[in-house]
This record gives C-alpha cells, structure tokens and sequence, in this order.
C-alpha cells in the first residue's frame, strides 16, 4: 500500500477531508488470468477482467484528518449514542497518526423503523466514502455477497467486488440489512462469505468466487441489521460490536419530527409558504411514528395543507395510521 499519495475528496463533510491510496488487487494477477482465457467461451469473464485493468488497483482510502464534529448526528440519531461513541471512539485511535481508519463491524439490533438504516447512510456520509447495500431479505445463497462461480449460466460478482472493484473507495461502508432473515440452505451457507470477510486478516486476501481475484477487503466498514439476534449464527455475532437500538422516546421523536420539517421545507422552493415551525399539535401526533415513515407522513401533511391553501400542517393534512387517505394520524377517518 502507498502512505505517499495524499489527496482531497469530495465529500459534504469537509470533516475529514483526506484521503491516501490503497491497492485492492493486483493487476498482474488480473493480467495473467486474462490471458490464460479462452475469448469466446468467457466473454462475461474476459470483460470483467478488462475492466479491473481499465480502472486500475489503486483506491482512495478515507484517512481522517482529525477527530470529526458530530454533534449534529448525535441530536439527529439521539437512539444511536451507544454507536455513534463507538464510532467516534475508533476515529480517534487513527486521526493523529499514520494508520488507517478501521472500525469493528457493527450488527444493529431492533424493530423495524427505528433508523438503522439511516445510521449508516449518514456513517457513510460522515466518513466521506461510498455506501454498499445488501438485503439479505430476498437473498437465497451468498453470491450476491461473493459472486458465483463463472461457470454457472448468468455468473456474475458479488457486491464486496463491485464496490472495491467499481466504486472509488477501498473502504466503502457495507450494509446487510436484515442479516437475521437470510436463508439458509442445505448445501449453501449465505453468510458464508461474511465470516472471513468480517475477520481483518482474512479480508486482506478475499477471493471473489467469479473473479478469482483476491481483493483486499480489509478496509470495509460493515454495517448490519437484524430484527432478531436468535437467528445469527454466533460466528456472525462475535465478530461485531452488538447494539440494541430502541425506538426514540416521545421526545426525541418529536425532536426528529421538527428536524425533518425543517429540513424538507428548507430542501424545496415550495417550502418557503410554510411557517419556520411545524404545529407542536402535528408534532405530538408524529412522535408515535417510526422514523422512517415521518417523510412520508410529512410530505403527504405538506401535499394535503397545500391543496387546502394553507401554510401550516395541520392534524387533518396527516395520513390516517397505515394508508394514505386524509385524516388525522393513528386515527381512523
């Protein structure tokens, strides 16, 4: 890996503006297994293997320049303290040195709608970096995680590839959604991928299975989620920092409502013929919805008070609690 090459990257956090370059696979290596091909018997494979060489190895690797304000995160997730401390804990060991940022895999644990999602959109955009996303929801095998072989009809590689191989960055934040809902098979372990790629020194050399490259995956930052602990297998769990993520109490909920609100009427012209502060009515009524509905409910609240030519949400402007109609939330119409 190079530690000479130092460059600034774009990013909406000018927080941790730095980056240094990482090598996430060798070229000659890709060389050589081009060459060894027969053309017109692996063209999906000959393509791939183009494009490794096309890009090139090298990556940026987010190198935090000091210890990042987040403030800001902490009043929007106020649900993710634990976490985000953990986070902020890992950043500080690196941000006066020469190592690079590692962060211990994080498993989320709690209901639906509570924002683990979210968490790691905006870890993501903290660090400055590219985001993965797998839904082990609808995953029957772990291709979709390591690729499948290329000798099976409609082959291709797996996510961990395409985003060290596609995207800019050597340690994009990867999220597994719903970890606990992955089914497993007889003959196919879909997790199987994630117990070497969850371990350090295993990730430095990991072989996509259509590729048949190792990639350096060591710098990942992986991020799952999971409803229910008791459907993980234990090698899963001990390789991940285990959080249990309550829903926001009342008034933290309300708390997110309000900057929700403000931060869509301030993301649309629209947005200027409603008041500054939402009704603290409206804002009661929210702060019994999970956070990731309160867009939805809000964008349906500007919509309806629109219609009706008024400049504030009003309860009436909320949708009825599991539909769309028009009618006060968690209240039938």
């Amino acid at each position: 890996m190079s530690r000479t090459a130092l460059a600034c990257v774009p990013c909406p956090h000018p927080r941790i503006p730095l980056a240094q370059m990482r090598t996430v696979y060798d070229c000659e290596e890709v060389q050589t297994k081009l060459d060894k091909l027969i053309a017109q018997e692996h063209a999906p494979l000959k393509a791939t293997y183009e494009r490794m060489l096309s890009k090139g190895a090298q990556r940026f690797q987010v190198k935090p320049s000091g210890l990042p304000v987040m403030a800001e995160l902490y009043e929007e997730l106020p649900n993710f303290h634990d976490v985000l401390d953990d986070v902020r804990r890992q950043i500080a060991l690196c941000a006066d040195s020469g190592d690079a940022l590692e962060i211990t895999p994080l498993l989320l644990l709690g209901p639906p709608g509570v924002g683990k999602t979210h968490f790691a959109r905006q870890l993501a955009e903290l660090l400055g970096t590219g985001m993965g996303f797998v839904s082990m929801s609808s995953l029957t095998a772990g291709w979709l995680i390591g690729g499948a072989s290329s000798q099976w009809k409609g082959a291709k590689p797996g996510k961990v590839f395409e985003a060290l191989v596609d995207g800019q960055y050597a340690n994009p934040v990867m999220v597994v959604d719903e970890i606990d809902k992955a089914a497993a098979e007889a003959s196919y372990d879909p997790l199987g991928a994630l117990y070497s790629l969850l371990e350090h020194d295993t990730a430095r050399a990991f072989t996509d299975e259509f590729a048949e490259v190792a990639l350096d995956a060591s710098q990942l930052i992986w991020v799952a989620t999971a409803n229910d602990a008791r459907a993980i297998p234990e090698p899963i769990l001990n390789r991940c920092n285990v959080y249990e993520i309550e829903a926001p109490d009342f008034e933290a909920a309300r708390g997110i409502a309000r900057r929700l609100y403000r931060s869509i009427r301030g993301a649309h012209e629209w947005g200027r013929q409603f008041g500054e502060e939402p009704l603290e009515a409206v804002l009661d009524a929210l702060a019994a919805v999970p956070p990731r509905e309160m867009r939805r409910a809000w964008m349906t609240g500007f919509g309806n008070a629109k219609l009706a030519g008024r400049g504030e949400v009003q309860l009436a402007d909320l949708p009825a609690a599991g539909s769309g109609r028009r009618g006060p939330l968690g209240f039938t119409s």
